[in-house]
């Protein structure tokens, strides 16, 4: 178990994250840690949270602070099982076919906030609704159980970069930001859960994440309806930013070219025109699998930005299932910021 008292200060003035086990001590303190009003990012199956009570405001309130988030996004509640989720929200029927469905899971529910709900306000952003996801992972689970209260946990990382899929990751953005980070590997998801408002009237899709569109209408029996027209304008769920999940280099989407020193992101047996002259190439899925794709986007960028590239030239990449989830995130990282 890390004590964090012994840890010494760095000379900017803040400790150093402590990295913890992925064990039964590590999820200890990590629950001791957040019960206590600190942030600790933890690992999903989609990607590592950045965790703190969400019946507190001022441990909210660190949240913020430590990704330099604004505060009218609101973050998504996470519990360790639907009878903990159902006591925050009020859900239709539409709500309780998907959760049935698809919790635990990477998906994220955004309804009506029950009058008995412990999630506060400023995670709410002030809204009448909340964000709420049942995580698959055993170990956020494990600490989601620990620690019996609602635990707010947008990805763990500085606002509107790219999100982590590893501890190393949550480190390279936070270091000396948060109190420590739950090491429990690689995420195998990588993309953020799909969100899902559930609001009255037919369920909207905020967000195309982990669970594709086509496995959510099966189950509701009818297509899911477009966001309304102010969703990104006042967000009612997380991830609807124009500009997000973005490193530090440029995008360039649909490239048939590579000009001189950009680095490439590949996609299957593409291969654009002056790929020699790129500085750094990944491929996302050489067999052109959507799902492998997914599960290695964010650290694909994180790698292609440590070239130093002032550009990232990304091939095409099909839009069918898990693919409409990865255009939308490379869309937002290419958007004007």
């Amino acid at each position: 178990m890390n004590d964090l008292a012994s840890i010494p200060a760095p000379a900017s003035g803040r400790r150093p994250t402590a990295r913890l086990p992925g064990d039964g001590s590590g999820v200890a303190e990590a629950a001791r840690l957040i019960r206590a009003g600190a942030c600790v990012a933890f690992p999903t199956e989609t990607v590592y949270g950045l965790g703190a009570d969400a019946t507190d405001a001022e441990a909210v309130a660190g949240i913020f602070a430590a990704k330099a988030r604004p505060r009218f996004n609101p973050l998504i509640a996470h519990l360790p099982g639907r009878t903990a989720a159902e006591g925050q929200g009020t859900f239709d029927d539409h709500a309780l076919r998907l959760a049935e469905a698809f919790w635990p899971g990477p998906l994220t529910l955004v309804v009506p906030a029950s009058g008995g709900t412990t999630v506060c306000d400023l995670a709410r952003a002030g809204l009448p609704s909340v964000a709420l996801r049942v995580p698959a992972n055993p170990l956020a689970r494990d600490l989601l159980a620990a620690i019996g209260r609602p635990v707010a946990a947008p990805s763990a990382n500085r606002s509107g970069r790219v999100s982590p899929t590893r501890a190393d990751h949550v480190l390279a953005d936070l270091d000396g930001r948060i109190a420590a980070v739950l090491d429990g590997g690689d995420t195998p998801v990588g993309i953020e859960s799909t969100v899902v408002a559930c609001l009255g009237g037919p369920p909207r899709l905020l967000r195309p994440g982990g669970i594709t569109r086509e496995a959510i209408a099966a189950v509701l029996g009818t297509a899911l309806a477009a966001p309304a027209q102010d969703d990104a304008a006042r967000p009612i769920g997380p991830g609807l930013l124009a500009s997000h999940y973005a490193p530090r280099a440029a995008l360039r989407l649909d490239a048939e070219v590579v000009e001189p020193e950009e680095a490439v992101l590949l996609f299957g047996a593409s291969r654009p025109v002056g790929i020699e002259r790129a500085c750094a190439v990944s491929n996302l899925s050489p067999r052109g699998d959507l799902t492998e794709a997914a599960s290695r986007l964010f650290a694909a960028l994180r790698d292609l930005d440590a070239s130093g590239a002032a550009t990232i030239a990304v091939c095409r990449i099909p839009a069918d299932g898990l693919g409409e989830a990865i255009l939308d995130r490379l869309g937002r990282a290419a958007a004007p910021r």
